[in-house]
């Protein structure tokens, strides 16, 4: 499918004109900033099209993955889920895979099952159908082993890949986008370059009448009292010191110290030396508007603008997390460098330092050491990634999707039975 890539323009960042009202960024809320995406049955809008096909258990991803071989325009993942799982353990498990199934890059799925799992395909698919989209169900059971429901599976992704192919990408505003943030592997440079510019888009983001997801509860300790002084209201601030005692209990609990694992070896040797520095640094995402809520693992946000989503520091459980929430395009900032990506979401690739992003331009998208270096502003680099994902949201594709960087992890709570 043909389709044109929206240009950036001074006047659309807010750069000349009248303006009015500016935050940090200088950013009008006047202005609009479109894309080019999809409209789906429940009103929400995707950047990319995919059919996904969504195994319920870890034993009918190897079938799933087969499925995607042989369909083009399709994605699926391998996990280790979907079975002994209880209580909010299951909970969490199942709300992660109507999530994704539910995201608006998505166009349909087929949910396929082994058929005596815990995680039930046609609960996960009857949940998935409420968004209005095409849902299928296949059962290895069902259809007589691993090469029947291959077989059928395929059947019924190829005429959704069809369907979907006829689908047109329409103009919308920056205001349909739920935007993710993330940092790994990050280094001294971080809170220095890389996540201060993301700070910067998310104030953007907010302004556009858009949403910008903080997660990382675990890396959030130590600065969590800087987002509760701007909580919307008492009970939001409350929270936000709540969930950083939990994390912080669920480490007790083992009888392990947190710190241990956090920094990482590779943040240290980045230059970082203790959680709470880490901490400053990664709090930068989040810029300077209010914080509108706190919400659990995989949950779609009821608000727009600021949103705090309690994710563990684990790159891919918290990249996951916030797919699954609904976010479309994911910032990712790293000062050591990592491939990771998504199956169904676009991940921009942020280098927080020009060696790093030299050494690894065939999995990072965009240099913010330029501001280490003193070429670029944080602001300036802050309009470059916005730029970046006026295009990346209208089609252009992010190295980790070139490279089928399809990684997805879910956070457990609970042990298997």
């Amino acid at each position: 499918m043909e389709y044109k890539t929206v240009k950036m323009r001074p006047q659309d960042l807010g750069c000349g004109g009248a303006h009015k009202r500016k935050g940090r960024s200088g950013l009008s809320t006047q202005s609009k900033l479109q894309f080019l995406g999809y409209r789906r049955p429940d009103g929400r809008i995707g950047v990319r099209n995919h059919v996904l096909i969504l195994p319920t258990i870890t034993c009918a991803t190897q079938a799933a993955k087969q499925i995607t071989e042989l369909v083009h325009g399709t994605v699926s993942f391998i996990h280790q889920h979907g079975c002994a799982q209880v209580g909010v353990d299951y909970e969490q498990t199942f709300r992660t895979y109507a999530g994704m199934g539910m995201n608006p890059n998505v166009y349909g799925v087929v949910v396929l099952g082994l058929g005596c799992e815990t995680h039930q395909a046609r609960s996960v698919a009857g949940e998935i159908a409420k968004s209005g989209k095409p849902v299928e169900v296949v059962s290895i059971q069902d259809h007589g082993g691993t090469l029947g429901a291959i077989a059928q599976g395929a059947r019924i992704a190829a005429q959704m890949v069809q369907d979907a192919s006829a689908v047109p990408r329409e103009p919308f505003d920056f205001s349909e986008l739920i935007v993710g943030t993330e940092c790994g592997g990050s280094d001294a440079c971080s809170g220095l370059s890389a996540n201060p510019a993301v700070g910067v888009v998310s104030d953007m983001m907010v302004d556009y009448g858009g949403t910008a997801i903080l997660a990382e509860t675990t890396e959030l300790i130590g600065a969590e009292h800087l987002l509760a002084n701007r909580a919307v209201d008492e009970k939001v601030s409350k929270r936000a010191y709540e969930v950083i005692q939990a994390m912080e209990n669920r480490a007790i609990a083992m009888g392990v110290d947190i710190r241990d694992g956090n920094p990482s070896p590779g943040n240290r040797k980045g230059g970082l030396t203790t959680l709470e520095e880490k901490s400053l640094g990664a709090a930068a995402k989040a810029g300077t508007r209010p914080l509108q809520e706190i919400i659990e693992y995989a949950q779609i946000p009821t608000r727009k603008g600021l949103v705090w989503m309690d994710t563990p520091g684990h790159d891919i459980e918290q990249l996951t997390g916030m797919v699954a929430g609904g976010a479309q395009i994911v910032l990712f900032t790293s000062g050591r460098g990592t491939p990771t990506g998504s199956p169904i979401a676009p991940v921009i690739k942020i280098a927080t330092n020009t060696p790093m992003f030299e050494k690894m331009r065939e999995n990072m998208d965009l240099d913010a050491g330029t501001i280490i270096s003193g070429v670029e502003s944080i602001e300036s680099v802050g309009r470059r990634i916005l730029g970046e994902i006026a295009s990346v949201a209208s089609g252009k594709l992010t190295k980790s999707e070139i490279l089928k960087q399809h990684d997805f992890g879910i956070w457990r709570i609970g042990p298997t039975f």
